[in-house]
């Protein structure tokens, strides 16, 4: 019989079944997480979602080569922390068929014309150099925490190293448990139960546990009462400040003494699906007023249309008028895929960032900015719409298409980030790609560096059954950090999802080294139940100055109908922001309603 010591937990490294439903092969075959203080009965981490995942090759093509990982095994590392051995597959879990025949990452042309820079994708080192001997690979992720992870060192099998590590991992960790009600199998190790916590912590959601407020307070008013606000706790220990309605007409302020007031915690609070059929969502205030753009599903993405409303929930009231501002024009080739329109305030003008495309079909990304007075909503207040170029004039590109162009300032310099893509539909598909350049204020179209590859959709979320897009980025500043997300997977399925990429703002955005990714999404169809594929965001501060995200999604699995969703970014213990706060998780209904002692110490 077995004997489990209390202090001690078991951490619980699996791969799962895929389901052509609804957990495809790139998601099923990476290496999820469980945990037990047991022994016996394992939770899953990260909602049981994929938490490793093995990076893609690019081809000597420069297509994607998805890959996948099975049969990960943990182990202690000699000199201290963890490693977790995996086998490297094909994107289907089948044995790999060999390397790509190329020794290193090839060179490939940037934005049609450029070179790239060696580095593949956002802060990650080379790929290796391998030969094409046709045997196997393994992946060997480093940690000393299971919070975080080193960049996956690849491995060929019958190596030296592989040989070394195979002797620590061993095949005694291969072990058969029921996870969240299907049977895996993968490796199990005991940890002590400080380090489970912190894990748990790290991959489990953050939900409200509690609410701080003052047992009471000295008023000579009702604003006395007004301004006092409440503090919302949460599982990690992070904390927010929310704004209270209080109740006090049972409060005679011209009488001292003490009164009792009532109070509910507000939270923002927007039901899904707001709107239906809108893809690219975007909120954005101007001029006292408040406006919404989004790629127009309903209209076959033709034209661009803008609500005005005083409230950010007017946006969305039934009956609100749709103004169009840019429609067809044969002469300017303006004729379909007017998609993911953005307002940005650049240089102190406002500006509209979207792409559209010709009688040949083929987007590009463009700028139209508002005249001075003149109004959103008022076709005749922009000016002419501009292509966005090069910094000598020339086209963004010229053998692809662009799309998805965003605006950051950050650290006293203005940069550009869009979505190029080479070879759509055919068997060269590079798949869509994130680039960088920096901009002038004065003429923001036109680049003032060349563009730098940012990100590519290598991990199996991002380029999931044959989805690889790495597109729609938009971003915030925060305590000195730059945090621009952006959206893998398929742009109208439930497997859309959003990625994160981060830098110190003080650094220079176009070299990708300054640059962190995150191996995992941050939003995905398995963050919030009844949400299927979210993504395609932007963000906005609301009145009450908690940031929001705007994102699309569906409805069901089955669905293909693009709905607008809003939610708060809260900001974890860790400093990190949290994108995937339900209503409910932000702020538990049971700790809705308030009260407060008021000691009324004078009259009006």
């Amino acid at each position: 019989m077995t004997v489990y010591r209390e202090e001690r937990a078991w951490l619980f490294a699996y791969t799962r079944k895929p389901s052509a439903r609804d957990y495809p092969e790139g998601l099923a075959y990476s290496v999820h997480f469980a945990y037990s203080r047991d022994g016996a009965d394992f939770l899953a981490l990260h909602q049981n979602y994929g938490i490793l995942f093995a990076e893609a090759e690019i081809s000597p093509e420069d297509t994607i080569v998805p890959k996948s990982v099975k049969n990960p095994r943990l182990f202690r590392l000699p000199g201290g922390g963890y490693g977790i051995l995996a086998e490297r597959t094909e994107e289907d879990g089948n044995p790999e068929r060999g390397s790509t025949g190329a020794d290193k990452t090839p060179e490939r042309e940037s934005a049609g014309t450029d070179k790239t820079p060696e580095r593949e994708s956002a802060g990650a080192d080379k790929t290796p150099e391998r030969g094409s001997t046709g045997a196997g690979y393994a992946l060997l992720w480093k940690t000393r925490d299971f919070r975080e992870f080193e960049p996956p060192v690849l491995l060929e099998t019958g190596s030296p190293e592989w040989e070394a590590l195979e002797k620590l991992a061993g095949e005694r960790h291969r072990e058969s448990r029921v996870v969240q009600g299907e049977q895996v199998t993968g490796s199990i190790l005991e940890i002590s139960n400080s380090l489970c916590d912190s894990i748990v912590q790290k991959w489990s959601q953050v939900y409200n546990i509690g609410l701080c407020l003052p047992e009471s307070v000295t008023a000579s008013s009702a604003e006395d009462v007004r301004t006092v606000r409440a503090r919302a706790v949460y599982s990690d220990g992070s904390t927010v400040v929310k704004k209270v309605l209080w109740d006090t007409e049972n409060i005679d302020f011209s009488v001292p003494g003490v009164y009792r007031a009532t109070g509910k915690v507000c939270s923002p609070r927007y039901d899904f699906p707001l709107l239906k059929g809108y893809g690219d969502p975007v909120v954005f205030p101007w001029e006292g007023k408040w406006y919404f753009l989004g790629t127009n599903d309903n209209l076959n993405d033709i034209g661009l249309y803008v609500r005005e409303a005083d409230s950010v929930e007017g946006l969305f009231r039934e009956g609100v008028r749709e103004h169009l501002i840019l429609g067809v024009d044969e002469e300017k080739d303006f004729v379909q895929t007017f998609w993911a329109p953005e307002f940005h305030v650049i240089g102190g003008r406002l500006y509209i960032l979207f792409a559209v495309g010709g009688k040949i079909w083929g987007p590009q990304c463009h700028m139209m900015r508002l005249k001075e007075g003149g109004r959103i909503v008022e076709p005749d207040s922009w000016e002419e719409p501009v292509k966005a170029v090069r910094r000598d004039g020339s086209p963004l590109s010229s053998n692809g298409i662009t799309l998805d162009m965003t605006y950051l300032d950050a650290g006293g310099r203005s940069y550009v980030v869009w979505s190029y893509r080479r070879g759509i539909g055919t068997p060269k598909d590079t798949g869509s790609m994130l680039y960088i350049a920096g901009i002038e204020e004065n003429r923001p179209w036109r680049l003032s560096t060349e563009p730098v590859l940012l990100s590519r959709p290598l991990f199996g979320w991002e380029n999931v059954s044959g989805t690889i897009n790495n597109e729609g980025p938009h971003g915030f500043r925060k305590d000195g950090k730059v945090y621009l997300a952006y959206s893998g997977g398929s742009a109208n399925s439930y497997t859309y999802a959003l990625g994160l990429l981060t830098a110190d703002g003080q650094e220079d955005l176009t070299n990708p080294a300054v640059w962190k990714k995150s191996g995992v999404p941050v939003l995905s169809f398995y963050s919030v139940e009844g949400e299927y594929g979210p993504g395609h965001h932007s963000f906005f501060t609301d009145e009450d100055g908690n940031l929001m995200i705007a994102y699309h999604g569906e409805t069901s699995l089955e669905s293909r109908l693009r709905c607008d969703a809003i939610r708060r970014v809260h900001f974890g213990i860790d400093g990190m922001p949290v994108f995937d706060m339900s209503q409910e998780r932000d702020l538990n209904p049971a700790l809705e309603q308030a009260k407060l002692r008021v000691e009324v110490v004078s009259g009006q």
